[in-house]
């Protein structure tokens, strides 16, 4: 349910809203599946297909360089995707693997807080009068 609903969809061209409004009907399948994925350490075939379209960036709609490709994907593949995304986070931070410089794809810590610190170590550096090698 947490995942941002779209208009979008991919090649089998089902919506994740319709999956939201049928979840209680199909999360024992879909946690089957998860659980699956999961146990095999591999992530299934047809899930991986996407449908790639060029969405406009700016300038000239002329011109071809102006586009990038996305991918769209199936709600399917977003939902193993956020399960597989949550377990190998919350084991990470269980075991204290990631080092405290670590920002991105963390929850509450961005890349902005990474730019803040490394400029704070420097100021306290110059402030007094350390030489950083």
């Amino acid at each position: 349910m947490s995942l941002k609903s779209s208009n979008s969809c991919g090649y089998d061209e089902v919506r994740l809203k319709l999956l939201k409004s049928c979840s209680y009907f199909i999360s024992s399948a879909l946690n089957f599946i998860c659980i699956r994925t999961l146990f095999a350490g591999v992530f299934p075939d047809r899930p991986k297909y996407a449908t790639v379209r060029p969405l406009f960036k700016k300038g000239n709609k002329d011109d071809i360089n102006n586009y990038r490709p996305i991918s769209i994907l199936t709600p399917f593949s977003k939902i193993v995707e956020k399960v597989l995304q949550t377990r190998l986070l919350r084991h990470l931070t269980d075991f204290n693997i990631l080092v405290n410089e670590q920002y991105g794809f963390r929850t509450k810590l961005i890349t902005n807080n990474a730019t803040y610190h490394l400029t704070n170590e420097i100021l306290n550096a110059l402030n007094n009068n350390i030489l950083i090698r």
